[in-house]
């Protein structure tokens, strides 16, 4: 059965937490000394994490941030915070699902199996040179920081990983964006990788994707920092 790591600082609701998995068969884990999470979670290498996010030393959303980068997963905030802006800020920084509290038991353990079978078998993180990217969710990961990329941006920066050193065509990325290559406007593929590099610049990373005149574009090589 599935092993889950929780980080709760509420004993009351950690012990909840606890009983509920517990009785459902999961093996788990909960942390109570809040000192250097990230590595005693990278230590136990759960199969899924329970993170609140209002934590005595570190906040929980620096904790995700920090997870992803290191390619732990997946992620279930599970808070008493419930503003729009804290869920989507948790979903930006990685976390696979986000639960306010109080939560219903029977949601919790239908988002729990659901994240569950969603990242079972899932490969590995790729390895971009100068970051990484996972191919499932299309976050993108450079030393303590990660990205997540929109799902155009992600398909291109994936087919540029795969392919890298060698150089993709125009052609195969508008296939693999519309499904076709047939009438397709130039400008919409120019378009998409303006929006991609944009957005890598976030991690000064715009200067990946290099331009082949004439044939397509390719990942430049680089060691990751």
């Amino acid at each position: 059965m599935a092993r889950i790591t929780i980080v709760e600082d509420d004993p009351l609701m950690r012990e909840e937490l606890m009983d509920i998995l517990q009785k459902e068969g999961f093996e788990v884990i909960a942390i109570a000394d809040f000192h250097d999470i990230v590595a005693q979670i990278a230590t136990l290498a759960p199969d899924l994490v329970l993170l609140d996010i209002n934590l005595p030393e570190q906040s929980g959303f620096e904790i995700c941030k920090s997870l992803k980068s290191k390619g732990i997963g997946p992620i279930l905030i599970l808070t008493s915070r419930d503003k729009l802006q804290d869920e989507l800020h948790g979903l930006h920084l990685g976390a696979d699902d986000y639960l306010t509290k109080p939560c219903n038991r029977d949601r919790l353990l239908a988002r729990i199996q659901n994240l569950l079978r969603r990242f079972e078998g899932q490969p590995d993180l790729i390895d971009g040179g100068s970051f990484l990217l996972d191919p499932n969710t299309f976050t993108l990961y450079k030393g303590s920081q990660s990205l997540l990329l929109s799902a155009n941006e992600g398909r291109i920066l994936l087919a540029l990983v795969q392919h890298r050193p060698e150089i993709v065509s125009k052609s195969t990325l508008r296939e693999l964006l519309w499904g076709t290559d047939q009438y397709i406007d130039e400008n919409a593929l120019q378009v998409n990788l303006t929006r991609l590099r944009k957005t890598l610049r976030q991690l000064n990373l715009e200067n990946q994707i290099e331009t082949v005149r004439g044939q397509g574009y390719r990942l430049r090589g680089q060691v990751k920092s």
